[in-house]
């Protein structure tokens, strides 16, 4: 698997498709390891290139500090330089969807972006929740997972004990955790108008951590904004990753076919 040092962290990141396609790239969301893309990734490494990557303090890359956005999406950028990525699609949740904003603004690369459960502003996450779906208890995990999925995905119980084990494996813990989840709440969108690039905001319906009606103010205070609900709670891209991953494959379709 490559890896790319940047400020003192080796970071992991998996290249998958041909080079010749457009790029997609994945941001996972505050905590969350690599296992988080494992629905929408091989669903688009057909028509598109796609990277994945573990974020810092994440599946064994370095937990070293600083955790914040500007720093997250500095990582981004050295992640798609050292691929040999010029211009690259953005899927990123929560956190992810944080990064994505800000590495639009500072960084060349983006020409389209896809957010889950984000928010511009990190007043409009409940904390509490938040920390309530990564707790420091290992064993608390499966019960955490209330507020990512609902209670009919349970009955998939098979699914929910192997999600279970790779958050055990590869999900961020203690200071490398707390920094992720400070950077959430210390995130402040610059002025959404200067971001130009065609942008599809989607919002489970359920999510107990960021209200929809933050992803609705987001896809409203962008200019090319689109706001798309999707039944469920935080991770409604898994519970219906079928679905999900065609809207994505026609959003970033379209951004490719009209030149962006």
């Amino acid at each position: 698997m490559p890896t790319v040092a940047t400020d003192g962290t080796t970071l992991y990141y998996e290249v998958s498709g041909e080079a010749d396609r457009p790029t997609v790239v994945f941001v996972p969301d505050a905590g969350f390891g690599p296992w988080l893309w494992g629905w929408q990734a091989p669903g688009l490494a057909g028509p598109y290139q796609t990277v994945v990557y573990a974020g810092r303090g994440t599946d064994g890359s370095n937990a070293d500090e600083p955790y914040t956005v500007d720093r997250f999406a500095a990582d981004l950028e050295a992640v798609l330089a050292d691929a040999g990525v010029r211009r690259a699609h953005i899927v990123g949740a929560g956190l992810g969807g944080m990064v994505a904003l800000r590495y639009a603004r500072e960084y060349g690369r983006a020409r389209s972006l896809s957010v889950f459960g984000a928010a511009e502003s990190g007043d409009r996450v409940d904390s509490d929740a938040l920390a309530a779906l990564h707790p420091s208890d290992p064993t608390r995990l499966r019960e955490s997972l209330s507020f990512a999925f609902s209670e009919s995905f349970f009955a998939e119980t098979g699914l929910v004990d192997r999600i279970v084990e790779w958050r055990r494996e590869e999900d961020a813990t203690g200071d490398a955790l707390a920094g992720h989840l400070d950077a959430v709440q210390e995130f402040e969108a610059e002025p959404l108008y200067e971001l130009t690039l065609p942008t599809l905001v989607c919002h489970g319906v359920d999510d107990p951590i960021v209200p929809m009606e933050a992803g609705e103010e987001l896809a409203a205070d962008l200019p090319r904004g689109r706001f798309e609900a999707v039944e469920g709670k935080r991770c409604c891209f898994i519970e219906h990753a079928p679905a999900v991953t065609d809207a994505l494959d026609d959003f970033i379709d379209a951004s490719v076919a009209n030149g962006d």
